[in-house]
C-alpha cells in the first residue's frame, strides 16, 4: 500500500517534456520543507491505495506518461515495485525527487529528475550528492532559483561537476520571487548549457490551484 495524495491527468508543466500530456502520481509525505514549497498540502494526510488500483486509476487516463511525485516519493519503499509495475505495463516514468535520498535503486529505465537545492531553499545541506553518480543522459537535474545568489551557487555547482556532460540541466525561477526575463538574461550572458523553465501549469491555471 501506498500513501496518496492524489492522482490527476494534466500538462507536464516542468521538465524537458513539457506540454505533454501526463497523469501525475503524488505520493505523501516529505522530508524536506523548502522555504518557497507550493505542494504543503502533500505533506500529510491522504489515502492508502494498493499498486493495482493506482495502476487502474492511471490506465483510465488513457495516457502513457506518468510521473511519479511528491512530497518526496522516495520515503515510501512501496514506490520501487510502483515504478516497475508502470515499467511492466509500458508507461513512460518519470520520477522527480527532492535530491535528498538515495535514487540508486530506481530502474534504470525511469526518467529521473532530481531537484538539487540552492541556498534560498533551507535545504542545501540535505543534498545527496551521491545521487550524481546514478543518472543517465537521460535523466534531469533542476535547479529552483530564488535570486542572483542561488543562481551563482547553480552556476557554480554546474561548472564544479560537470552536470551538463550527465544529464539535461534545468534552471527554474521561485515563481513570483525570481523574474522569468531576469533568469534568461543570466543564462544568455553567462551562455550556460542549460534549459530555461518556467512552471507552465502556473501560467494556465490559478498558480495556487491543486490537481493540475
Amino acid at each position: 500500500m501506498l500513501e496518496l495524495t492524489e492522482i490527476f491527468k494534466s500538462v507536464q508543466g516542468e521538465s524537458t517534456y513539457m506540454g505533454l500530456p501526463c497523469v501525475f502520481v503524488r505520493l505523501t509525505g516529505c522530508n524536506l520543507r523548502c522555504v518557497w514549497c507550493d505542494t504543503a498540502y502533500a505533506f500529510q494526510g491522504g489515502k492508502k491505495l494498493s499498486i493495482d488500483k493506482i495502476l487502474e486509476e492511471i490506465k483510465s487516463h488513457g495516457i502513457d506518461l506518468v510521473e511519479i511525485t511528491g512530497g518526496e516519493p522516495l520515503m515510501q519503499k512501496e514506490v520501487f515495485p510502483l515504478m516497475d509495475t508502470l515499467l511492466k505495463n509500458n508507461f513512460r516514468v518519470m520520477l522527480e525527487t527532492g535530491g535528498s535520498l538515495s535514487i540508486k535503486d530506481v530502474p534504470a529505465e525511469v526518467i529521473k529528475i532530481i531537484d538539487l537545492k540552492c541556498p534560498g531553499s533551507g535545504e542545501k545541506e540535505k543534498n545527496h550528492w551521491d545521487n550524481l553518480n546514478h543518472l543517465a543522459s537521460t535523466d534531469e537535474i533542476k535547479f529552483v532559483i530564488t535570486d542572483r545568489a542561488d543562481y551563482e551557487w547553480s552556476r557554480s555547482t554546474l561548472e564544479k561537476y560537470e552536470l551538463d556532460k550527465k544529464s539535461h540541466i534545468l534552471f527554474s525561477p521561485v515563481f513570483d520571487k525570481l523574474p522569468l526575463k531576469d533568469l534568461a538574461e543570466w543564462i544568455l550572458e553567462d551562455n550556460l548549457p542549460v534549459r530555461l523553465q518556467t512552471q507552465l501549469h502556473k501560467h494556465i491555471w490559478d498558480k495556487n490551484a491543486q490537481g493540475v
